[in-house]
């Protein structure tokens, strides 16, 4: 769906990923609502659907070879995000990435497909997705101020 949006209304890698960090908050917090109400199965897949959504964001905003493979293949698959959680380790410098995407695709699997975890297991899962979403978040809050501030643009 997104896709289809970028490509109709043009919008340029900052502002897709900037709308994916807004789809992942948003899975964020209905996660932890689900938790509340001790739903596992729709917790686990909105925690799942953060990440995914913050894993694409930095993609699209590096540039990552999957995001090419994603868009000739019309989808994003799970090999696909793990390979790009890897990479944005790796050129990020930062390990919890890819611990992240680990943790989402685990609750993914047996929170979700499988319901076989307890509401302990997918809530142990938050605390490492929520850094995830906010570490996006700064980030691309950090790279617009930095673009919006440029010499040029100053008074």
């Amino acid at each position: 769906m997104i896709r289809a949006l970028t490509e109709v209304a043009g919008l340029d890698p900052e502002e897709t990923a900037s709308v994916r960090v807004e789809l992942a908050e948003k899975s964020l917090e209905e996660a932890k609502e689900f938790i509340a109400k001790r739903d596992i199965i729709q917790a686990s897949e909105k925690l799942y659907r953060a990440v995914e959504e913050c894993i694409k964001a930095l993609s699209e905003k590096f540039r990552l070879p999957q995001l090419d493979i994603a868009s000739r293949r019309g989808r994003w698959d799970t090999w696909l995000l793990g390979q790009a959680a890897t990479d944005l380790s790796k050129i990020l410098k930062e390990e919890r990435i890819s611990y992240a995407w680990s943790k989402a695709y685990e609750i993914h699997v047996w929170g979700f497909h499988e319901a076989k975890y307890r509401i302990e297991d997918v809530e142990s899962a938050t605390p490492i997705i929520e850094w995830l979403v906010n570490y996006i978040k700064d980030m691309l809050t950090r790279t617009s101020n930095t673009t919006n501030s440029s010499p040029e643009s100053s008074p």
